[in-house]
Formats: C-alpha cells, sequence, structure tokens
C-alpha cells in the first residue's frame, strides 16, 4: 500500500530536520572544542608570562648607571658656549658664577651645593636606581675649584668640561674631563676612581695628578706627582700601563705614538698658584696655553718663531701684554693688534 503523501513528507521533514539538529550539535561540539582549547592556551600563557618575567628578573644581571651612555651625545669638541664658570644639574637649571677663580663644593651625599661666595643648590641625587650627573663648564679666562661628594678635590683649568655624578655609586668612581685638571682623589681602595675622555682613561686608587687634553691639541699628557694610576689609550686598549710618580706620559693623536719621560711634577701643577713654568716649551705651545688662560687670541704668523723654545716661570697675575713682554726679552719678535687679536711676528 502506498504510503500517504502527506506521511512521506512529514517523513522528509523529519529526516531533514535531525539531520540539521545533528549538524548544529556537530558545529556546537567543534566551537566548544575550539573554545576549550583557546582557555587552554590563555590559561598556560597566563601561567607562563610571569614566570618569564619573574626568570628575567632573576637572570638580569644588575647594570651600574653608564657614564659614557650620558656623554655620549655631547658635543665635547666645540668651544663652551659660555663666559662664565657653568653648573648644568641633572633637571636642566644651571647656575653661572661670576668669579674668574671659582669654587664648587658637594656634600657628602651630593644632595647640596655651594656654589662660588654663598649660592646654595639642593638636588635630588638619584632618579630610581640612575645617579643625577652634573656638568661643569669653565670657559677661557676662567678657571675653577671642585670638591666632589667623595671629598676629591679637582682644580679644573680654562677652556674645560667636567661631567660627574653628585653621588658615586657602584664599584667604581667615574668622571669624564675635555681640557685640563688637576686631581687630589679621595683614597677608596674598594672604589678605584677613573677619568675618562674621548681618547684615554686613567684608573686611580688614590693620587695626585694632572691630566691636559684639550680637543684643539695633538697631544694628551698626564703627569703623576704622587700615587700609582693605570693609563689606557683606546686606540690601543690592549696595552694599558702603570707610570710612577715623576713621569709624564703622552699620546699623539695624529701620530698615535705614546710616550713617557721623567719630568718634574711642579712645573704641571704650577698653573694652579698662578705661574706657567716653562722648561724647553715652544711658542707655539706657549701661545696656546696662554690663549686659553686669558682667552685672548694670539696668533703667530712665523713657523720658525713658533718652534723657538723657552725656559722660565711666568706671573700669570699680571696682564698679557706683561707676560708676553717677559717672553719677548729673551728674543727678538714684534707684538701687534689686529680685530682683537695679538699678532706676533719675527
Amino acid at each position: 500500500m502506498d504510503q500517504d503523501p502527506k506521511q512521506k513528507w512529514d517523513s522528509v521533514r523529519k529526516t531533514q530536520l535531525r539531520d540539521k539538529i545533528l549538524a548544529s550539535a556537530a558545529s556546537e561540539k567543534k566551537n566548544w572544542e575550539r573554545r576549550r582549547r583557546k582557555r587552554i592556551y590563555i590559561g598556560a600563557v597566563a601561567a607562563v608570562v610571569p614566570l618569564l618575567v619573574a626568570l628575567g628578573l632573576f637572570f638580569k644581571q644588575p647594570s651600574e648607571p653608564s657614564l659614557d651612555d650620558f656623554v655620549k651625545d655631547m658635543s665635547t669638541d666645540e668651544p663652551i658656549a659660555t663666559d662664565k664658570v657653568t653648573v648644568i644639574f641633572n633637571e636642566g637649571e644651571t647656575v653661572a658664577m661670576e668669579e674668574d677663580e671659582s669654587q664648587v663644593e658637594y656634600s657628602a651625599t651630593g644632595s647640596k651645593v655651594q656654589l662660588g661666595s654663598g649660592q646654595n643648590v639642593e638636588q635630588q641625587t638619584m632618579k630610581g636606581d640612575k645617579p643625577v650627573f652634573n656638568t661643569v663648564l669653565v670657559p677661557y679666562g676662567k678657571r675653577t675649584f671642585l670638591k666632589l661628594s667623595d671629598g676629591t678635590k679637582v682644580w679644573v683649568n680654562s677652556g674645560s668640561k667636567m661631567v660627574f655624578p653628585a653621588v658615586f655609586k657602584g664599584k667604581k668612581r667615574e668622571v669624564f674631563l675635555e681640557g685640563e685638571a688637576i686631581f687630589e682623589v679621595a683614597h677608596n681602595k674598594k672604589m678605584p676612581f677613573l677619568v675618562k675622555s674621548k681618547n684615554q682613561e686613567i684608573e686611580v686608587l688614590g693620587t695626585v695628578f694632572n691630566v691636559s687634553h684639550y680637543s684643539e691639541d695633538s697631544l694628551m699628557q698626564t703627569v703623576l706627582k704622587s700615587g700609582s694610576i693605570r693609563i689606557t689609550y683606546q686606540e690601543d686598549p690592549g696595552k694599558s700601563f702603570l707610570i710612577k710618580p715623576g713621569t709624564l706620559s703622552s699620546f699623539d693623536r695624529n701620530s698615535k705614538k705614546v710616550g713617557t719621560e721623567k719630568v718634574n711634577p711642579d712645573d704641571y701643577f704650577s698653573w694652579r698658584n698662578g705661574f706657567l713654568t716653562l722648561n724647553k716649551s715652544s711658542l707655539g705651545e706657549i701661545a696656546s696655553r696662554l690663549s686659553r688662560y686669558y682667552n685672548q687670541d694670539i696668533q703667530i704668523q712665523s713657523p720658525e718663531l713658533r718652534k723657538l723654545s723657552f725656559s722660565g716661570r711666568l706671573d700669570l697675575s699680571e696682564d698679557l701684554h706683561q707676560v708676553l713682554q717677559t717672553i719677548k726679552k729673551t728674543t727678538d719678535f714684534e707684538m701687534s693688534e689686529e680685530n682683537q687679536k695679538i699678532i706676533l711676528t719675527q
């Protein structure tokens, strides 16, 4: 007997509905499995991330704050654009001093700074785990005395820049110098003192020495008066060496040659007391030093005149013309002034 069409249609619809339900269930199962895997993945990531962070913190080596990073972008070859001794604090505050012979003294914590005759500045010495760096700019014709937070004394000569932390942290004490300075380093055997510059590094334990490293000079000089220092020149860092008191170490940036010789250290420290001691110094070298000290351009037109050497002692408390007259007594040259320059000719 034939099936009733209506019953046949109902049977087809039931089959279609069943298939649709089964398909929907299968799809939902797949979606559920997908959501379950996603939850497991997210849970795993959530569990692993703190572990990775913890491991990273555990294995991360503590890094000391870097003076090199701070001075990396400084332009150390350009003249100092100020006519006063200036201290630049980390927050950007600048304090200029009127004196030709100024003083800057830091407290033991580095948070208090006395400048010149009575000026006082307070500063934060750390930003998180990073120290605050300060900069002292000494223009031509000026000089300054600087006492660092560790008690180290520094006499900074004309045309010089020095960068240093407000307070020393870590395993070593580092400063950066461009120009000339005399260092009387406070002794601390556990915390060596390093003077860095563009081409050399001087490591100190406790000593007195003079460093002359001007960007316009081809010759870098370090003279040791007492103690011991280790010098490393960046041109050949594998050849660091110790020098003894009474030794001058020099590096010629043009020829890349290193030299040492025995000298009287007092000859290289006399500028601190207002004298310039000459020992067979060329007139070209003397003119360069006097130009920085007096902030006066001196030009020598004759190459032969530049090579003439002089010995003696100049009193820098006298004006520049008097000093040049003292030199003139030992040789025959003429002086004239043109466009605010002193010109020496034979």
